[in-house]
């Protein structure tokens, strides 16, 4: 029996865009093999999303609340992209950060982000401890290349403990572009190229 790989997204401060990377991230990997997207944030957005999506252009992603899935559906996708709540207190959150084969947490360039994330990476230390390796990185998300905030933070980003993603996902008007159209940027054409690497690069990183 094939075992999904599960990728979880994670961090307990919210606003770090967390969904839209999740959403993303699963329609990169939705092209090299069928994928599942879990809802496990109370909010149910990716639910909305997707239906958006389907209405938009009829594509569909297999998408379900954290609630819905069952173990037995690990043979039938190769791939999970999970959606945590921004809780630590969450039993959901410790359950599918204990499970997951990597976490990746989306980090703002910003000093509150930052701080805010600490307890973070020692939630996902404490659940990890006992594991021979742990798969779990910071992703810095909405960067300005010519800020120098950004590179503060991704100087301090490194010093926390916890490796950090190479690439790294720039401030862009075409994300919020989708979001409004109901897609991803794998589906806005030549004016998401540089967009669509920024996740190429990510799931290169993951699926090493």
């Amino acid at each position: 029996m094939t075992t999904a790989k599960r990728i979880a997204l994670f961090n307990a401060k919210g606003g770090c865009g967390k969904t839209t990377l999740a959403w993303n991230l699963a329609m990169g990997l939705s092209k090299r093999g069928a994928t599942l997207l879990l809802d496990a944030d109370p909010q149910g957005s990716l639910g909305y999303w997707a239906d958006w999506a389907a209405e938009a252009d009829g594509h569909a992603l297999s998408v379900q609340s954290w609630s819905e899935q069952s173990a037995g559906q690990s043979a039938d996708f190769a791939y999970w992209v999970i959606d945590c709540p921004p809780s630590l207190e969450s039993a959901e959150t410790r359950e599918v950060l204990a499970m997951a084969d990597w976490i990746l947490l989306p980090v703002l360039p910003s000093p509150l982000d930052l701080w805010a994330s600490q307890r973070s990476i020692e939630v996902i230390s404490a659940l990890h401890a006992g594991k021979a390796a742990r798969n779990a990185a910071f992703v810095l998300n909405q960067v300005e290349s010519h800020s120098a905030l950004s590179r503060a933070a991704e100087s301090a980003v490194q010093a926390m403990g916890l490796k950090v993603l190479p690439v790294q996902v720039a401030r862009r008007a075409i994300y919020r572009n989708a979001a409004i159209e109901g897609k991803s940027v794998y589906q806005m054409g030549k004016r998401a190229t540089a967009a669509v690497q920024e996740f190429e690069g990510i799931i290169e990183e993951i699926l090493k």
